[in-house]
């Protein structure tokens, strides 16, 4: 067991590898309002079991919850992309007569 990244850094930075990906993967309430967490870097596979305050849970929250905003972002930006792809090779195929109606 490793020793949790500093408070300054935050909990979603790793301490060996610097990667901003730390996520929990094991959680419970502690004793005044702490947090018993279990948290893995998917990057080098650092862990640490520690009690965090409130405040760093909070601020570990946001990160999580900003990490989740930009993937859903892209994950609209890659569908967007695909859909616009599908749609210019059906077109062509429509302008070719590649597709018939018995194709339906």
């Amino acid at each position: 067991m490793t020793a949790p990244a500093p408070p300054e850094q935050g909990l979603h930075v790793c301490p060996t590898c610097d990667s901003h990906l730390v996520q929990p993967i094991h959680w419970g309430e502690g004793n005044e309002g702490a947090w018993e967490m279990t948290l893995e870097c998917p990057n080098c596979y650092w862990t640490t079991e520690a009690v965090f305050s409130r405040r760093e849970v909070d601020h570990f929250e946001e990160q999580l919850d900003a990490g989740l905003a930009d993937m859903l972002s892209d994950l609209r930006r890659l569908t967007q992309a695909n859909m616009n792809e599908e749609i210019e090779r059906f077109a062509a195929a429509l302008r070719v007569d590649l597709i018939l109606p018995e194709d339906f």
